[in-house]
């Protein structure tokens, strides 16, 4: 798993960047295996989402709801210790990132900013990892590079009588994105295609998003990348010769220098992929192990003008997911079902035999991996972000439904109870996208009347996920009272009034 890499930096989904950036060893997984398309963060923030792969749950139940939050291994269930009690020897190499000691693992290396602290992000050189029975350990080299070798040492001195899990955590490619020096004249004088929305005129959108949000280009009066590329001590450079240019001109300058600094590390990431898979054919189990490549979650590069992630347009909530074994998976499925991350622990619990506790929220996806008919398929996804205005994002609270053919989000734009939030209301409002025709979400259709039906099919759909993941808000009436038909919302306000 890397940290923020998004599905549009992997070739094999063929967005505008594969004809100029490949990753031909990820991409040899999706065509020896499965690429899943609407594979989905159910939290798009880093800590939350760790969790939720960890225990099969939602945030508000195994109590990580932001980044602020410490996930506590023995008060909900805990994919490694569950699969090291039915024998697995199991191990974790690099970004932990969950505020905790990790548990269930025979053998650890996380990433430290010395002290030993939990959930730390670490450096991208000479980086410092908390080793297990061990204290603080630092290594010279580049951390991608580094992760790589604990993860290759360990497959190979294993114990070969018994089966193993191992998690390989990249810190790339999340922020700053500083890559190692073979990486240097990689995309020198190419020019990276553009998105279509790195200049979108936001007037379609509801006032809940249309002024927030951290960019790419000047936009941004909170945080720009370009006014952080033009600090004289940015870690891959000063971004020069922009002071004339026009805003657009600037903004695409920015965003020339942001993609090939962050495609620069995924490179890194490729390679480490490569070796891995070189590693298990060495040891002669390639066809016997299940290789999985994911995310925490996806990443906007330049999309709607954005950076980072935390909004759920489909570049941040859409994660990529490719899984190898020909034992089960054909080679070259593509799968179109809807699959979350809280998926990832039953998924692997039942393919190691495990039965699967009835408090994961998840479902195996084991039978659509495999091209089969799978009946217990998500018809919708219940996502949502908590952490209101956090961290200089200015990203607003929010929660929602995706399907495979729409989406509809309600920023209910306030910080309630989440850890780290800021406490300035935002507008609130809704905004619904029709993904078929509109796969960009450049045109909000939330007040259309030809969608009037399908909207409230999906506030209907959005309320019972709501219920039945225990996230039902009934502590904050406000947001209860959006789910109610509009003529009993005016009664309700009404009667409040009187």
């Amino acid at each position: 798993m890397s940290d923020d890499h998004s599905a549009n930096a992997i070739s094999c989904y063929q967005s505008i960047l594969a004809s100029v950036f490949q990753t031909p060893h990820i991409d040899r997984i999706a065509s020896e295996g499965c690429r899943m398309e609407d594979f989905c963060a159910t939290n798009a923030v880093c800590t939350p989402a760790r969790a939720s792969i960890m225990t099969g749950q939602y945030g508000h139940v195994n109590g990580v709801k932001t980044l602020d939050d410490n996930w506590d291994p023995g008060g909900s269930p805990n994919l490694a210790q569950l699969l090291q009690t039915s024998g697995y020897q199991t191990a974790l190499y690099g970004k932990w990132h969950l505020g905790c000691e990790p548990a269930g693992f025979e053998d650890y290396q996380y990433l430290s900013d010395g002290t030993g602290k939990f959930g730390e992000q670490g450096v991208y050189f000479n980086p410092s990892f908390k080793k297990k029975g061990e204290g603080v350990v630092r290594y010279d080299g580049y951390v991608t590079d580094i992760i790589t070798e604990l993860t290759e040492s360990s497959i190979r001195r294993r114990d070969k009588a018994r089966p193993f899990f191992v998690m390989c955590h990249h810190k790339a490619p999340h922020d700053f994105w500083e890559y190692e020096k073979r990486y240097e004249h990689l995309l020198e004088g190419v020019e990276i295609p553009e998105p279509e929305s790195l200049f979108e005129d936001r007037s379609h959108r509801s006032e809940a998003t249309r002024e927030f949000g951290s960019s790419v280009t000047p936009r941004s009066s909170v945080r720009s990348l370009y006014k952080d590329f033009l600090k004289p001590d940015y870690v891959t450079g000063r971004l020069n010769g922009t002071e004339n240019m026009s805003f657009e001109e600037k903004g695409r300058a920015a965003y020339q220098k942001y993609l090939k600094d962050y495609l620069r590390t995924v490179a890194a990431i490729d390679d480490s992929v490569g070796r891995l898979l070189r590693v298990l054919e060495e040891e002669g189990i390639i066809e016997e192990t299940i290789v999985i490549y994911t995310s925490d979650q996806g990443m906007f590069l330049g999309e709607h003008d954005y950076q980072d992630k935390r909004w759920s347009f489909e570049e941040s909530l859409r994660t990529p997911l490719v899984i190898r074994y020909p034992k089960e998976i054909t080679s070259g499925h593509v799968c179109s079902e809807l699959m979350s991350n809280i998926d990832i622990a039953p998924t692997l619990l039942d393919y190691a035999g495990v039965k699967i506790p009835d408090e994961m929220q998840g479902i195996s996806c084991r039978e659509m991996l495999s091209g089969r008919k799978q009946e217990n398929c998500h018809s919708g996804v219940y996502f949502r972000y908590w952490m209101h205005l956090a961290h200089n994002h200015d990203n607003p609270a929010h929660y929602g439904i995706r399907t495979k053919e729409f989406k509809l989000t309600y920023y209910y734009g306030l910080p309630l109870d989440a850890k780290g939030a800021v406490n300035r209301p935002t507008p609130p409002g809704w905004e619904m996208y029709d993904l078929r025709s509109d796969p960009g979400e450049l045109h909000n259709i939330y007040e259309e009347t030809e969608y009037r039906h399908i909207r409230e099919e999906l506030k209907k759909q959005l309320y019972e996920l709501k219920k039945q993941y225990g996230d039902g808000d009934e502590q904050y009436p406000e947001l209860e009272e959006q789910f109610l038909p509009a003529r009993d919302r005016e009664g309700d306000r009404e009667c409040q009034r009187s």
